[in-house]
């Protein structure tokens, strides 16, 4: 087996070129010692020719006198002309991604200044439905934490509105800060709570519209007074009605109107509550049902006795003080006696009460377009019985013609509803689902997590929401980006001061 000399392999190099391979080892040296001294001649000689060029630059003339070129080739006097550059505003976004957003057009309420675009914004949601894609809704969502000036900017959406002939119902003001408002309107503002004389009857029946037939209208307000008389009691147990309790609910509702009609006056809760106390008069209307149906409703009849006994005796257990105006520009329910305690189920239940009160000015189809402020609606969101009636509320804007607005501190208040997966929870996203414009004022940076997965803001969108300042708030139109700085007139800062007493 023969072995042969493996091949040398090529040395991918321009080495040989100066020192070839043929030569000895002295040469080979003698060769890369001499390109070694031409290289360093080379760069002695370029830094040499570079400053010359320097000094010969440092020494030369000017071309032309310091007061620039003379002649017509000056082009000073406006003589030169170019050709305009002419493209479409498509091809212009497309050039130069980061201009400013153009804005919702001129038609609607005047806001305050558009930070980037260095414009005025203007905003309303009847003018906006319909003419800009993807807004689907008139609702609106207000976020923000205190002091940011949110309260603010709803009062401003509100005052301003009456001015385009809208009307302005609040059915729930916690802090009473919107009865100055009604007051400088021309509005009415009724006052509810322990020792004041303000009542309304929820069971009131709302006028007949010409075109609707008196016995489909008997029915219509029987459906919402069962509603509003199951809402309250969902609210008191904390849990859903029992089937039995639902028919409890339905034969004394039944009982008490005909004893109304009977004597001729409105039917009151005090008259449901006392129907479902007394088991002997439930079991005779029930009928066929007799012998059980009593013994069901206990727990239901201990519920609506707080209507009329317990701590909201007085205000919804007598005849309406008050006559609804739907043609007063602005109408508000002040509970703020309620407000001041850590359980809140006074409070719902009082709203429950006032927003059935004023269905029957939302139902109207002549009512025209108004506007509907839940303010501090993050004091509802543990209660099911009223979501869902505000979640119906805003399913029916379109056909209502209202614009609901819900003021909020945080986007994680909606996650208080209940747990993920609970009925609170989806009723309480559903909401904000519902709402195709959602106004962010500034929020804590542990809240931007939260702010951001709920709205799916960008990046820079939540890094933003972080340092917005006061009266200043990132609105998203359908989709759309705004940065927008609140301008109040200064009486209307005299009106919304809400640091009086701070000062």
């Amino acid at each position: 087996m023969s072995h042969r000399p493996a091949r040398r392999a090529r040395r991918a190099s321009a080495t040989p070129l100066f020192t070839p391979h043929h030569t000895d080892r002295a040469g080979r040296r003698a060769a890369r010692r001499r390109l070694a001294e031409a290289a360093v001649k080379a760069r002695s000689e370029s830094a040499a020719r570079t400053a010359a060029h320097a000094a010969d630059d440092a020494t030369a003339p000017a071309l032309y006198p310091a007061g620039g070129r003379p002649g017509p080739a000056s082009a000073r006097g406006g003589r030169l002309r170019l050709p305009a550059h002419r493209v479409t505003t498509a091809v212009a976004a497309g050039a130069y991604p980061f201009l400013a957003e153009g804005g919702l057009g001129a038609e609607g309420v005047y806001i305050g200044r558009d930070v980037h675009a260095e414009a005025s914004f203007v905003f309303d949601p009847f003018a906006l439905y319909g003419r800009v894609e993807g807004f689907t809704n008139p609702n609106v969502l207000l976020a923000g934490v205190i002091g940011q000036g949110k309260s603010a900017l709803a009062k401003s959406l509100a005052l301003r509105g009456v001015a385009f002939g809208y009307r302005v119902y609040v059915p729930c003001d916690p802090k009473g800060e919107w009865t100055p408002v009604a007051s400088a309107l021309g509005g009415t503002s009724v006052a509810l709570g322990p020792g004041l004389p303000g009542r309304l009857n929820p069971l009131d029946a709302a006028p007949r519209p010409a075109s609707v037939a008196e016995e489909d209208w008997a029915g219509e307000v029987r459906k919402r007074r069962l509603l509003l008389l199951g809402s309250l009691a969902r609210t008191v147990l904390g849990r859903d009605l029992r089937p039995m309790e639902h028919t409890a609910l339905d034969i004394a509702l039944d009982a008490t109107v005909v004893h109304a009609t009977d004597t001729g006056r409105t039917p009151l809760l005090g008259d449901v509550a006392a129907v479902l106390n007394n088991p002997a008069a439930l079991d005779e209307a029930a009928g066929a049902m007799s012998g059980h149906l009593g013994e069901a409703a206990r727990d239901l009849a201990h519920a609506m006795r707080r209507l009329v006994h317990g701590d909201l005796a007085g205000m919804f257990d007598a005849p309406s003080t008050v006559v609804f105006d739907p043609g007063a520009p602005m109408l508000t329910i002040d509970l703020s006696r309620l407000g001041g305690s850590g359980d809140d189920t006074a409070l719902v239940l009082a709203m429950t009460c006032a927003s059935a009160w004023m269905e029957s000015a939302l139902t109207d189809p002549d009512g025209g377009r108004r506007w509907i402020v839940y303010d501090e609606a993050w004091r509802l969101m543990r209660h099911p019985g009223l979501l869902q009636r505000m979640q119906a509320q805003w399913k029916l804007s379109r056909g209502l013609g209202i614009a609901n607005l819900m003021v909020i501190h945080r986007l994680s208040d909606l996650l208080t509803a209940g747990d993920a997966g609970s009925r609170g929870r989806a009723l309480a996203e559903g909401l904000l689902a519902d709402c195709s414009t959602r106004v962010i004022y500034r929020q804590e940076t542990d809240q931007l997590h939260a702010a951001a997965s709920l709205l799916g803001l960008t990046s820079v969108e939540t890094e933003a929401v972080a340092h917005l300042n006061r009266g200043r708030g990132l609105w998203k139109v359908a989709g759309r980006s705004f940065v927008v700085q609140h301008h109040l007139h200064p009486r209307e800062l005299a009106l919304f001061d809400t640091d009086a007493r701070m000062h």
